[in-house]
C-alpha cells in the first residue's frame, strides 16, 4: 500500500477513544472538590486517567497524518482545554532533542569522537577512576555516575549566603560542572548501566567547549534555525528578568506544585537543577510542541536515509545501533531502543527503531525503516507528579497507531 493509500484509508476511531478515555476523568472534573484536593498535592486523584490532557502526532513518510488534542491544559489554578500547538516542558527529551542531536554534529564535522577520552577535553579530569571514561560513557549511561544529585541545595544554599544571586546564573552552571568534576563515581566507567542526568549535564559542558558557545545558542543555531522550529527553546530565566520579560503561559502546559519553589510551574523548567542552572541544561529544560519535535524527528530520518543536508547517514545510523558496552542494556547512543520485553514503544516497532520519554508525560518514538514518527506529549505530572498511569498507557496507544497504519 502507497503512502498516500495508507493515509486515505487511517481509521482513527480507536486511537481517538483511548486518547479521550486516557484523559476523561480529568476532562470531566469541576467545582465539585475534586480539583482542589489534587491542587494540594495529596495524590493524583482525578480517577484513572494517565494525565489531564496530551496532544498525540503521528508521522508517516516525512508528513504528518495525525495530529489531535484531547482533555485539559491545566486543571488548576482553573481548567484550560488542550490545544494541538500546546508548548510543553518536555524534560529529558531534552537529552536527544538537544544535546545528542548536537553530538551528531560535532562527530559529523570531525570536532568530537564517540570514544574520545573526557580527560583530552577536560585537563583536569583525571581523579577517581574518571580518566577512562568517554562520551561514549556519557551517552550510553554507563559513566558510574549516579542517577541525579541535589545540586540545587547547594545553588540555593549558595543563594542565601555569601553568593547572593548565583541562583540561575552562568555561575551556577560552572558551580554544577565543578561538582560534577569532583564527584566520585558508583561505578566504574562501562561497567553498570545507569540512566544518569549527571553523566548528560556533563556531556553539555564538553558540548560546549567543543561547540564554542552555551547550549541553548547552539540549539538556536544548529537546530531551530535551519529546521525553522517557531515554538521551540529554553527559557532562560536571567535573560527575562533582564528584559523584564514573562512566558506566555496560556501556550504552555503547566506542571506540578513546586514544594521549595512555592508555586504551580508553569513557564519555568519542572526540574530542580536545570531550574537552579537558569532553564539551560543538557538534561532538561526545552520546551517544544508537537510540530516541531516533528520536524527534528523528520529531519533525523531523512539522515538516516542519506537524505539530509545537517547529519550524514553514516553518523546517525552509529548513533541509532544498539551499544555493546553493556550487553544487557537497551541504550544506543543517546537513544534507547525497544526493550525485548514489555517496551513502552509497544510491540510494533522495527529492529532499528529508537525512542525517548520524560518524567513530566511526553515520549517520543520513531520507525526510521518505516519513516513512522510517534509524539506523546502530555502534562502527566499536572498537577500531582503521583499519576504513574501513562507507564501501562504509553505501549497501548503506539500499537494501536501502529496496528491503524497496518504495521503489525
Amino acid at each position: 500500500m502507497s503512502l498516500a493509500d495508507k493515509i486515505v484509508a487511517a481509521n482513527w476511531s480507536r486511537v481517538d477513544e483511548a486518547m479521550r478515555n486516557a484523559s476523561l476523568s480529568f476532562s470531566q472534573a469541576s467545582s465539585t472538590g475534586t480539583e482542589s484536593s489534587a491542587s494540594s498535592g495529596r495524590g493524583a486523584a482525578l480517577g484513572d486517567a494517565a494525565f489531564p490532557g496530551a496532544v498525540l502526532s503521528v508521522g508517516l513518510g516525512g508528513e504528518t497524518i495525525y495530529h489531535r488534542a484531547f482533555g485539559c491544559r491545566s486543571v488548576v489554578p482553573e481548567k484550560s482545554r488542550m490545544q494541538e500547538d500546546t508548548v510543553f516542558d518536555v524534560a529529558s527529551l531534552t537529552k536527544v532533542l538537544v544535546t545528542t542531536f548536537l553530538a551528531m554534529g560535532l562527530v559529523d564535522r570531525g570536532q568530537l569522537e564517540v570514544d574520545r577520552r573526557l580527560s583530552r577535553i577536560f585537563q583536569t579530569f583525571n581523579t577517581h577512576g574518571k580518566e577512562r571514561m568517554t562520551i561514549r560513557h556519557l551517552l550510553t549511561h554507563t559513566s558510574g555516575y549516579p542517577a541525579t544529585y541535589p545540586y540545587f541545595r547547594t545553588l540555593v544554599k549558595a543563594d542565601k549566603g555569601i553568593r547572593s544571586g548565583v541562583m540561575s546564573s552562568r555561575a551556577a552552571v560552572d558551580m554544577v560542572y565543578q561538582e560534577i568534576f569532583r564527584a566520585k563515581l558508583e561505578n566504574l566507567p562501562g561497567k553498570v548501566t545507569k540512566y544518569s542526568d549527571v553523566g548528560f549535564i556533563l556531556l553539555g559542558n564538553a558540548i560546549e567547549l567543543l561547540g564554542g558557545m552555551s547550549l541553548d545558542k547552539l540549539f538556536a543555531r544548529n537546530i531551530v534555525k535551519p529546521l525553522g522550529l517557531k515554538n521551540s527553546g529554553f527559557i532562560e530565566h536571567a535573560a527575562l528578568r533582564r528584559r523584564g520579560l514573562e512566558p506566555v503561559n496560556e501556550m504552555i502546559a503547566p506542571t506540578a506544585h513546586c514544594s521549595w519553589r512555592g508555586r504551580l510551574l508553569s513557564g519555568e523548567v519542572h526540574d530542580d537543577n536545570a531550574w537552579a542552572m537558569g532553564g539551560v541544561a543538557a538534561h532538561s529544560g526545552l520546551f517544544s510542541n508537537a510540530s516541531d519535535v516533528h520536524l527534528i524527528c523528520r529531519e533525523l530520518i531523512e539522515a538516516y536515509h542519506g537524505r539530509s543536508q545537517l547529519l550524514s547517514k553514516d553518523v546517525v545510523r552509529e548513533f541509532w545501533k544498539r551499544d555493546d558496552t553493556d550487553p544487557q542494556s537497551t541504550w544506543a547512543l543517546g537513544w534507547d531502543t525497544p526493550s525485548p520485553e514489555a517496551s513502552s514503544a509497544g510491540q510494533y516497532f522495527g529492529a532499528n527503531s529508537v525512542g525517548h520519554l520524560s518524567y513530566t508525560g511526553c515520549s517520543v518514538w520513531i520507525d526510521p525503516d518505516r519513516e513512522i514518527d510517534i509524539i506523546l506529549l502530555s502534562n502527566r505530572i499536572h498537577p500531582s507528579v503521583e499519576n504513574k498511569q501513562i507507564a501501562h498507557f504509553r505501549p497501548l496507544i503506539h500499537d494501536l497507531v501502529m496496528e491503524t497504519l497496518g504495521v503489525s
